[in-house]
């Protein structure tokens, strides 16, 4: 569930942004610092995108000529919405690609399913983005300034989210983003129309987080091979067999 998801994210920012110290290390080889690299921008990105869209939104509410003509939009801007676009999708697309061209839908649950299961993955991963990007800030910040982190270890099994819980942990920000969203109304309407596509997630976090944590929505998905991977359709040998073994040391 997405709660889960983020209190392991959460431990993982600090850690990630403590190993990035390593990258200026002496005796450490180029490629191990840009994974530290990748692995601090993972979380880093989140703060760098809310405050792009801080600035943008307090631009276009000032009015200031940051583009003269909406329509006709510069070279550089076109471009860079461009690569963000290939960036976010081509992965998704060359993935997708890979299965279909080797033959190994079958794992998937089928031609059908594989398609629905990307289409459901990335409308998801959509809606889903905002809430992490907001929770990210936040840990980066907390990792920066030393604040201390209590670290619970999530629960393993597939466990649904209560309304009072999603309530008590997203409703602060869902009310912060509602009365941000008032006041922006109130001097520039037009600002709205480009801040949907984050705001709207943000404002349904609670029940975004608690449908998607239904257990018996993910069995009817899976019962329809929509998400499903082949670890789930055909056990690896080695888990079989860790199996296998646990099963004969228990008896």
């Amino acid at each position: 569930d997405l709660l889960s998801e983020l209190q392991r994210d959460r431990r993982w920012c600090q850690g990630n942004l403590q190993n990035s110290r390593l990258i200026a290390e002496p005796g450490i080889h180029r490629v191990h610092r840009a994974m530290f690299a990748i692995g601090a921008m993972s979380y880093l990105s989140a703060p760098l995108w809310l405050a792009f869209m801080t600035f943008g939104t307090a631009l276009w509410i000032s009015g200031a000529a940051v583009v003269p003509d909406w329509h006709a939009l510069p070279a550089e801007l076109r471009g860079l919405w461009a690569w963000t676009l290939c960036m976010l999708f081509m992965p998704r697309l060359l993935g997708l690609a890979a299965v279909l061209l080797q033959r190994r839908q079958g794992g998937y649950g089928g031609t059908v399913a594989l398609l629905c299961s990307a289409v459901a993955e990335t409308v998801l991963a959509l809606l889903q983005a905002p809430i992490r990007m907001l929770g990210h800030s936040l840990f980066v910040l907390v990792a920066l300034t030393g604040l201390k982190l209590e670290w619970k270890s999530p629960p393993r099994e597939a466990t649904a989210i209560s309304w009072r819980d999603a309530a008590a942990r997203l409703s602060p920000m869902t009310a912060v983003i509602g009365l941000l969203a008032l006041g922006i109304a109130t001097i520039q309407v037009g600002a709205l129309v480009w801040l949907a596509p984050v705001a709207l997630p943000l404002l349904l976090a609670v029940p975004l987080a608690v449908l998607t944590s239904h257990v018996a929505l993910g069995g009817w998905m899976r019962d329809r091979g929509v998400l499903l991977i082949p670890e789930e359709s055909r056990s690896p040998a080695v888990l079989t067999r860790a199996w296998h073994h646990a099963s004969v040391m228990a008896a």
